[in-house]
Order: C-alpha cells, then sequence, then structure tokens
C-alpha cells in the first residue's frame, strides 16, 4: 500500500508513530524492514500449516464437509435406490439429503464399481 501511495507523488506519515514516515529516508528503511519481516512470517505460516496438513493427511484426517450419508445408511438404501425399489426423492427424505447428493453418489457408485465411503 505504502508503494502505491509513493507512486501516486505521495507519502504516509504516521500521527502516532513517528518511525512509520516514508517522506524520511529512515522511515522508508523501517517499513521495508516490517514488510521484510512480515513477507518472512507469512512464508513460515505457509510452510508450518502444509507440514500441519501432510501429517494430518497422513493420520487419515478427512478435510471438507462431513459426508451427509452414513455408510450404514447407503448399505441399507443403496441397494432398495439401484434396484428401483425406492425412488430418490423417497431415500431423499428419509435420509435427510438433498436428492442431488443421493444421485452424486449413486454415479460415484457406478464410476468406482464399488460403494463410496463420502458423499
Amino acid at each position: 500500500m505504502a508503494e502505491e501511495i509513493a507512486e501516486r507523488g505521495a507519502g504516509l506519515r504516521s500521527l502516532a508513530e513517528p518511525w512509520a514516515d516514508t517522506t524520511s529516508a529512515a522511515g522508508k528503511m523501517v517499513l521495508t524492514v516490517f514488510a521484510g519481516i512480515a513477507e518472512f512470517e507469512r512464508s513460515l505460516i505457509l510452510q508450518r500449516t502444509g507440514a500441519g496438513r501432510t501429517a494430518a493427511q497422513a493420520r487419515g484426517v478427512r478435510f471438507g464437509r462431513p459426508a451427509k450419508i452414513t455408510d450404514d445408511q447407503w448399505a441399507h438404501y443403496g441397494p432398495m435406490l439401484r434396484n428401483g425399489s425406492l425412488s430418490v426423492p423417497s431415500a431423499a427424505k428419509l435420509i435427510g439429503c438433498g436428492r442431488a447428493t443421493l444421485y452424486r453418489r449413486l454415479a460415484k457408485d457406478e464410476g468406482d464399481g464399488a460403494e463410496a465411503s463420502r458423499c
């Protein structure tokens, strides 16, 4: 933001902090150092969160929304949906999910050739 202000021919000067003054050489240097530290800290945070995410995935943690249809529900209603003895709208009401969720789960089962664990 300070660079954008400088490009327009203006300076940034804090009324409360004398070191935050882009109109002087010392103020520019201090803000540049702070910007470098902030960038460094941001990269450390990204590195740590990436490592944490990888470790969590290795432990089996799943990210994203929880499954709307449990494996037990799908084991019960899935075969009835596939053989046509239960309609998708009826099953959606019984399970408490949307019809699109069931259609996605059915499509995933057909594509995988096995029962999916999430949907």
